[in-house]
């Protein structure tokens, strides 16, 4: 047996503004992807991922007791597969902000909820807020609190524009120019992120006054106005924009940011060859990058290794 696959995703973004109100962007990321597979004989990784699958059984036994209203699963038929086997075959980095616990809450859904939302129907904007609740709820079990926008967009495999908590709307992007110099990228930190941390100390930072208005004022701020600005494919002002947000970031978010790329992050702004951002709950996995030509910003980042997501 071997499920159909799901997408990581990236979220150009919106990370932890979303949680305040902001617009966000995410897009699926091809480049890597999961699928439920049974096999008898399970290697470790394999083994470990069986075991997670039971307690997330577990997990969704007592969501569907709390909520029966939201959503059931076929527990019995999930608990049969594991029994069997069945773990979760991914190339998604795990602790890296581009959905690995999102593509597997979207898979599970997909393969046993009952009375499931399917992506071949009309999705009426209801019907997407209730798919993000359910995934919501469901990928509580890997981060302590979740916006269910990863398994989202692992489901739908569609890019995913995001008014506001409860207006999101599948989405067109410019489409890419492939000869050209600007590009969106992922740099890898080399760590090993942990969101539920990260998480946290956004959530201690929201209960000071000062931290609350910085947020409102300008992440929020910045964040809607590249949103806007990529959606309209108006570039000029996307860099502008970007580079005012990545300062922002450095400047309120540096617990998010492994310190040895302060100085990297820095160096962007200055030389504007890049702007770096947070991808997902930062605190390692990927970095973001934008920028204006891609082959300054691969000499200025030798020593890294940089996957170009999107080109401009």
């Amino acid at each position: 047996m071997k499920g159909p696959l799901f997408y990581s995703k990236i979220l150009l973004f919106g990370e932890y503004g979303i949680i305040k109100d902001s617009k966000g962007l995410s897009i699926p990321y091809n480049f890597y992807n999961g699928a439920l597979k049974v096999d008898e004989q399970l290697d470790e990784l394999a083994a470990k991922s069986n075991a997670g699958l039971k307690r997330f059984a577990d997990y969704l036994d007592t969501l569907q007791h709390d909520k029966p209203e939201l959503v059931s699963f076929d527990l019995g038929r999930m608990r049969a597969d594991i029994s069997r086997g069945m773990y979760f075959d991914s190339s998604i980095p795990q602790g890296y902000g581009v959905g690995s616990s999102g593509a597997l809450v979207a898979a599970i859904y997909d393969k046993y909820a009952e009375d499931k939302i399917t992506v071949l129907e009309n999705l009426t904007r209801d019907k997407l807020i209730t798919l993000k609740t359910i995934f919501g709820e469901m990928e509580s079990f890997f981060h302590g609190k979740s916006s269910g926008l990863d398994p989202l967009n692992s489901y739908l495999s569609l890019p995913i524009l995001i008014n506001s908590k409860d207006n999101i709307e599948p989405t067109g992007i410019p489409s890419q120019t492939l000869n050209g110099k600007g590009a969106v990228f992922l740099l890898d930190s080399g760590i090993v992120g942990e969101t539920a941390p990260m998480v946290q100390i956004f959530m201690e930072n929201m209960k000071q006054e000062g931290f609350r208005k910085m947020i409102k004022d300008q992440f929020v701020k910045h964040t809607d106005a590249c949103v806007e600005d990529f959606l309209k494919g108006d570039v000029n002002s996307l860099f502008s924009n970007i580079k005012k947000l990545s300062h922002v970031v450095l400047d309120h978010f540096k617990p998010m940011i492994p310190a040895q790329f302060h100085n990297l992050w820095e160096q962007g702004i200055k030389t504007n060859d890049y702007y770096l951002k947070l991808c997902g709950s930062g605190g390692g996995g990927y970095i973001l990058g934008f920028t204006e030509d891609i082959e300054k910003a691969r000499k200025a980042l030798k020593d890294y290794n940089l996957e170009v997501v999107y080109h401009f």
